[in-house]
């Protein structure tokens, strides 16, 4: 007659002990656990820790180009901050960084929202039309940001071409080339490419708002503009606050539509942090000035990420 220890038999049992009489099953699975989470851990650190601690301590070293071989960087310790925060460039370049950002975020947003609320009907073709304007958005930068030097391109360009024969100029506008207009033209780019991101959120947000919300007001003799204004917007709040924070972070760190359009130019008026840190550490050469240009842009997209998952924690707490 064989015995049994909480329903398995003792064998089983045994097997799992250990010589010391202590179990193996946990033990067992504790490693499992580890091996699996080990990969994932060492991504995260070889891809985004090490790079991280480098460019912190890279901030306060005066790192030359010397100091890729003889590994020798003094420390500085706040110089390079100091530095930075007095360079004549620095007012300019944050100015043009606020301009570009709010910029974008703003109209990527209204426009977004537009398009959003137009494809929440059903009408024919709706779904090929909501799919091409996916385009931007699947398309790499470095295509997107070539094939709109060519729109903007002051003599050969569509764009001037168009506005020319429709009689809007009475000469070609130099977008890439003028020191008025680059940021303009390098800020309408980006939110041609932000559209569908804002576009695609806050569609999803709209689908799930429930249709009786809007029956009921309409029976209650509720117009478009104020079902929009007492429903959709309440209820596509916090899909708002998560669009327009991870528009932030994404716009504020953009790097390759600026480089293909105007590198910066022309004399920095389409500079913003991430091309001015380009230029310090790639063409000046002034490493550790560059990463700590770089450590100012990593804390304001900490700030926001911060905002961003506090957002996003309410949201799953607001939903249960």
């Amino acid at each position: 007659m064989s015995t049994t220890v909480q329903g398995r038999p003792a064998a089983v049992t045994a097997a799992a002990a250990a010589p010391g009489g202590r179990s193996r099953g946990p033990a067992r699975a504790r490693w499992a656990a580890v091996a699996f989470v080990a990969p994932a851990w060492l991504y995260v650190a070889g891809f985004y820790l090490y790079p991280l601690a480098s460019s912190i301590r890279m901030g306060f070293q005066d790192y030359t180009v010397s100091s890729f071989y003889t590994g020798v960087a003094p420390y500085v310790g706040w110089d390079n901050y100091s530095k930075v925060l007095h360079d004549s460039h620095f007012g300019r370049t944050v100015l043009n960084t606020v301009v570009f950002t709010a910029g974008s975020l703003v109209f990527q947003f209204a426009l977004g929202l537009a398009l959003a609320v137009f494809f929440n009907r059903r009408f024919p073709l709706g779904g090929p039309l909501r799919s091409l304007l996916l385009v931007p958005w699947l398309l790499p930068l470095v295509v997107s940001g070539t094939a709109w030097r060519w729109i903007l391109d002051t003599d050969s360009g569509v764009l001037n071409h168009a506005l020319l024969q429709l009689h809007l100029i009475g000469h070609p506008v130099p977008w890439l080339a003028s020191t008025h207009d680059a940021l303009t033209a390098v800020t309408l780019v980006n939110i041609w490419v932000g559209i569908p991101f804002n576009m695609v959120i806050l569609y999803g947000g709209l689908q799930s708002i429930p249709g009786e919300l809007y029956e009921a007001a309409a029976l209650d003799g509720a117009g478009g503009w104020q079902r929009f204004r007492h429903i959709t917007l309440p209820l596509l709040r916090p899909v708002t606050a998560v669009v327009l924070t991870l528009g932030l972070i994404y716009t504020v760190k953009v790097f390759d539509v600026i480089m293909i359009l105007t590198q910066g130019g022309p004399a920095g008026s389409s500079q913003t942090l991430t091309t001015f840190a380009y230029n310090l550490s790639f063409q000046q050469l002034e490493f550790g000035r560059g990463a700590a240009v770089g450590n100012l842009l990593i804390v304001v997209a900490v700030v926001f990420a911060v905002v961003y998952l506090r957002a996003t924690r309410e949201q799953r707490q607001a939903g249960r």
